[in-house]
């Protein structure tokens, strides 16, 4: 198996094993890396390094590719609206008051938020009343907890 003629193809078929792979898992920039270093060596394979080159190609490659989007994958991840997944999407939206929420803790009504009805609760404690417009600061199990956006009663000017 130390023959650098498999070698190649073996680099090969790792490079696009790990680059499916994460395109699977697509965000996390686990694999690409190793991808990346793969077929580094895969190249140094076709060149007619010895297998030790080989591997110290791949590991050096593997290594600094990963230095390289580690910087890319925490900008992505500040960015990217992991939280907002499932019920999560609802926060800091604003939604509608159906039925009046009542003051006070557990206490809860009813808002409308696109086409979805959901139990909230106030989170300040007091009550908001229905036709109020609240927007979302946390989800709690089932139900949302909101907080009434003050609207002006005047609407601004146009310039």
């Amino acid at each position: 198996m130390s023959s650098p003629e498999t070698w190649r193809w073996i680099w090969l078929v790792v490079a696009v094993a790990a680059a499916v792979g994460e395109i699977g898992i697509a965000g996390s920039f686990f694999l690409a890396p190793f991808a990346v270093g793969a077929a580094a060596a895969a190249g140094a394979a076709f060149l007619g390094l010895a297998v030790t080159g080989e591997w110290i190609v791949f590991l050096v490659v593997s290594a600094v590719a990963s230095a390289g989007f580690r910087p890319l994958a925490k900008r992505l991840d500040a960015s990217s609206p992991l939280a907002r997944i499932g019920s999560n999407r609802w926060v800091s939206r604003q939604g509608l008051v159906l039925r009046d929420i009542p003051g006070g803790p557990g206490a809860t009504g009813l808002i409308r938020l696109d086409r979805e009805e959901w139990r909230a609760e106030s989170l300040t404690g007091e009550p908001i009343a229905a036709g109020s417009t609240v927007q979302v600061s946390r989800v709690d199990g089932t139900r949302l907890v909101v907080v009434a956006v003050e609207e002006s009663a005047d609407p601004p000017a146009p310039e």
